[in-house]
């Protein structure tokens, strides 16, 4: 077993939980858990870590039921390492480390929901052209689980920070900070265009990190024919490390764009979008090439 110490503090949370996950092994564990990777071979694959200490924090967090063990196959047996609801709960934590590091690590310091075209924040989301979005479902406006990528031969996806029905319901500053305004504009861009998507093989899906009920109500303000889904859980900006920023107390995704195949293959990544008609009129230009 892996040698750890405990930190003793019975009435300290932060204590107890890192006596769980403040090992950096293990949150690159859950990491890789939530892009999709559950196998022992591609966990040490991705982390680069010993068969060892893998094998040594596998068992920690199964212990802790932040993962749990589940076979795929009979002779000779061999398992899959899956978030349970208490790892799937952790994938804030990570998403604010993530973020964390994207402003102040790679960044100035400064909230922002766009990033520069040759920042590692932009080259680590162009990185996902040619990988696969793991299964997942995200709520739509009803709250009912939905598989982001459609039965089509495309799926767009087009992320975007946060748009509200009435204007008094915008976080405060929020036009303020870089890349945050434009999502009216982009989701009724969509919706204008929705018919040529359509044609061209692509279902259109937009995904904030808000409520299903904030999005429900800009949905009906500005008619669109087109789903919703809700992050607001993170569970896509973790499998794909989406950048993302704060405002107002909420982790919101940051703007970009992405074509999807119907085999859940990556096609396309448009980030950071400036010019929101422009990256509309690119993702529709795209399809079929």
């Amino acid at each position: 077993m892996a040698q750890r110490t405990s930190l003793g503090d019975a009435d300290c949370a932060i204590a107890q939980a890192l006596d769980v996950v403040g090992d950096w092994w293990t949150l690159l564990i859950v990491r890789d858990a939530a892009r999709g990777v559950h196998r022992f071979d591609a966990l040490q694959a991705e982390t680069g870590m010993s068969r060892k200490v893998l094998a040594e924090r596998l068992r920690l967090l199964v212990d802790a039921d932040v993962l749990a063990r589940e076979p795929y196959q009979e002779r000779p047996p061999r398992y899959e390492y899956r978030l349970t609801r208490r790892g799937r709960a952790l994938l804030p934590v990570l998403i604010a480390l993530q973020d964390w590091g994207d402003t102040w690590l790679l960044g100035d310091g400064e909230t922002t929901a766009t990033a520069e075209p040759a920042s590692r924040e932009a080259e680590r989301v162009h990185r996902l052209v040619g990988t696969r979005l793991p299964a997942l479902w995200l709520p739509d406006l009803d709250g009912e689980p939905r598989d982001p990528v459609a039965d089509t031969p495309y799926t767009v996806l087009y992320c975007f920070p946060g748009a509200y029905a009435r204007p008094e319901a915008y976080p405060p500053g929020w036009a303020e900070i870089p890349g945050a305004r434009g999502c009216t504009l982009e989701s009724c861009t969509y919706r204008d265009r929705s018919a040529e998507f359509a044609a061209a093989g692509a279902t259109v899906h937009g995904v904030s990190a808000q409520r299903p009920d904030e999005q429900r109500a800009f949905a009906d303000a500005e008619r669109l024919d087109f789903p919703l889904l809700s992050d607001a859980d993170l569970t896509l900006a973790a499998a794909l490390r989406l950048p993302t920023f704060r405002a107002a107390g909420v982790s919101r995704l940051k703007r970009l764009t992405l074509v999807v195949e119907r085999d859940r293959t990556i096609r396309q990544v448009h980030y950071p979008v400036t010019d929101i008609t422009a990256s509309v009129e690119s993702a529709l230009a795209g399809l079929g090439r």
